[in-house]
Formats: structure tokens, sequence, C-alpha cells
């Protein structure tokens, strides 16, 4: 494999970073970060799906994973059962096909408590439109779809580059990921430009209100108070944010973006950094858009590969579970495309290790945590759920 590894990065955590909020704590911690990345294997959970694009936990003590389904639904494994009955139905709502559909869902750190979740879907209402939308908690192993409380509405030019990430932060805040809206090489310039949210690392408060808007700017948010930026942006300069995620144990980000034509990227996202899109694609200057680039004030990826080693990454976790102690602390992702799954340890400053772990068959569009921090897979061409698990314990 031919990768390109940044050594300039470092790290970026903030002070809410080290008080981890959301669904406990991590359950292992790296005992030695020089230790070789060991193999893994896959376990089938659960099949039947159609086009499973995400797994998330409620972090209610309950072990049920919850899978998006793209045509707007969300399905419940409730102890490797797939119930019939889906959590949440509103394919009415959805606008799907291609990269759109409902992409993400994520659960309120206090969900528990008040039965609120967020959501991510693309919508036809006088054009097309991302929806971040609150729902609520109904009987049993169902949501109220009658619940919805609009947070974002965010006109999309075109129907690719949606992102579709949600993800709390150790903070509690709401990070939502934003492509760039589209196209090939950001023809609006959306990536660069801080009046919109496309292209962006969103962060809102879900728990309070700003005048009319149904959110509120978490007041170290970093574009507070500056002219021609949105308030909501916490990085930017991003194509297609597909998936991100914090580690369990740092509070660190992680967000793979996906590549045009020459490379897919892995980013350790700061606040307020500018990671380059459409100026840069990975580690060059984008192809078509300018061959000598000013790259001053850029954040670099960690890690790039070039097409043809994939040619579209999903962004995965940092493993903090138990089952394979060796694991503790790589960073685990794929591609969607070359079906490739790679882990990679990160110190901080450069990544100090980096291998394939396993060559599937599985066209990887997720990755996932359960509550006890164990990892999964999508297979969205076949409809499943896949467990990763020690390598004696399964079979790629």
């Amino acid at each position: 494999m031919r990768f390109i590894i940044n050594k300039a990065i470092t790290l970026p955590l903030s002070a809410c970073a080290l008080a981890l909020a959301h669904s406990g704590y991590a359950n292992c911690t790296d005992s030695g970060s020089s230790q070789r990345i060991p193999s893994i294997a896959l376990k089938e959970i659960a099949h039947g799906l159609k086009s499973p694009v995400h797994i998330t936990h409620a972090g209610d003590g309950s072990g049920r994973l919850f899978v998006v389904e793209q045509a707007g639904m969300i399905r419940i494994i409730d102890h490797g059962k797939l119930l019939s009955q889906p959590f949440l139905d509103i394919r009415e709502r959805v606008n799907s096909g291609g990269e759109k559909g409902l992409l993400g869902i994520a659960f309120h750190p206090r969900y528990k408590d008040n039965g609120l979740f967020y959501v991510d879907y693309t919508t036809q209402q006088k054009g097309l439109h991302t929806i971040i939308a609150e729902y609520k908690r109904g009987n049993g192993n169902q949501a109220d779809p009658g619940s919805e409380r609009l947070l974002l509405k965010i006109k999309q030019p075109y129907g690719n580059h949606n992102g579709g990430q949600l993800a709390f932060g150790p903070d509690g805040y709401l990070y939502i990921g934003m492509g760039d809206g589209g196209s090939a090489n950001d023809p609006f310039d959306n990536g660069q430009n801080t009046q919109t949210l496309l292209g962006k690392l969103l962060r809102i408060d879900v728990d309070r209100r700003d005048g009319t808007r149904a959110y509120a700017i978490p007041a170290d948010n970093p574009f507070v108070g500056t002219p021609n930026h949105r308030e909501e942006i916490w990085a930017f300069g991003l194509r297609n944010p597909w998936r991100f995620s914090f580690d369990a144990e740092t509070g660190v980000l992680y967000l793979a973006d996906v590549g045009q034509d020459e490379y897919e990227e892995i980013d350790v996202i700061k606040k307020g950094g500018n990671y380059g899109w459409n100026i840069m694609e990975g580690p060059i200057c984008t192809p078509g858009v300018s061959t000598n680039c000013n790259k001053s004030g850029l954040e670099l990826p960690i890690l790039s590969y070039p097409h043809p080693d994939g040619f579209s990454i999903t962004g995965g976790f940092v493993y903090r579970g138990e089952a394979i102690p060796k694991l503790c602390g790589v960073y685990v992702y794929g591609d969607y495309v070359t079906q490739r799954i790679w882990g990679l340890r990160y110190d901080g400053h450069k990544v100090t290790q980096q291998q394939l772990l396993l060559k599937t068959r599985h066209a990887v569009s997720s990755f996932g945590e359960d509550e006890a921090r164990e990892l999964y897979l999508a297979d969205y061409s076949h409809g499943k759920v896949i467990k990763i698990v020690p390598a004696a314990a399964g079979s790629p």
C-alpha cells in the first residue's frame, strides 16, 4: 500500500475533551503503542437490512444496536436479533438514492432520561435540502415519528456530498458533518466560504435556543462574533466528511474525508482548522483547480492513500473495547470500494503505525460501536451488520 503520512500535525485536544461525557468511558487504555497491530476477523450479527449506512447505540444500558437504513428507517438489533418493527420510519419525508437518504443518528447523552435523539436526512421541499431534526422516544422499541423538531434546513445544490454524520462530543455538543454541496471541484467554493454551512463540521448546543434559532451557538465556537463567518462552524475546508468519531480515551476527533480523483484522507480535527478543500485534495493541490496552490494555513491530513488503493474512505473508531486487547488505541477504518480494513496508531503528533488488517467481501458503508465499545461494520450491498472480533474467533 502506498500511504502518505504527514508528520507535522499536533494534538488538537481542547479543555472540553478532558471530560468525556457520552455513554461512559473507554474500556481499555494504551499500555504500549509500540506493540504490533493485531489481526482481526469478522462475525455476522444480523442480515436482512436494506442499504444500512450507520450503526450506533443509545447509551441507555439496553445493549441495543440501532441501524440506519438509507431509505428512511432505523432498525434495532436487540441482543443479536433484528426486530421486525422499525424504531423510526420516516420514509415519506426522505429523498433517498445515490448519496441521499437518511444518513445518520445520534442519541442525546442523557437519552435514558430525556428520550431525545437526532437524525440527518435529505428531503425534497422546494428543492433538495439536508434536515437536522430532533425526535423523541415513544413506547417500547419505537420512537414517535410525529415528534420532529427541526433544527437546521440546509439547501443542497446537487445530490451528492451530503455528509451525514452526527455525533455528540465529549463536551455534550452536537457535531454535524456537511459535504460541500456536490458536483466536482466544489464549483461554488463552499469548502472555503465561511458564510455557508456546506463543506464544514458544525457544532451546536441542542439544549438551549438563541433567539429565533432552534439551538444555541456554544460560546467557544471559533467564529463567534467574527464577521462573514457562520458561528455554527467548528472546522472547514471539507469535501465530504462521511464519518467521524471521538476517541473515548483522549477526546481526539478523527474525520475521514472522501476524496475526488487522487486521494482519500484522514484528518484530526481541531478548533477553527481549515482542511484545505478545494485548494487541496489530500496532500496535493487539487487537480483541475490548481497545480500550484498556496498551502499556508491549511491543516494537512495525518494520513492519505491514493487511488487505486481505495476510492471512498469510510471513517471508523479508535478501538476502546476489551475483546481484542492489542487493538486498544488503534484507529480502525476502511474503504467502501476496495472493501479493505486498515488500522493506524496516532501519537498526537504523527502516525506511528499503519497496516492492512483485512481484505473483505463487504461494502463497508459505516463502522459503529456498542456500549462496550466493541466495533461493527455495515455491509451496504448485502444488508448485514458484522462485528469485529479476535482473529481466532471469526472469518473474513
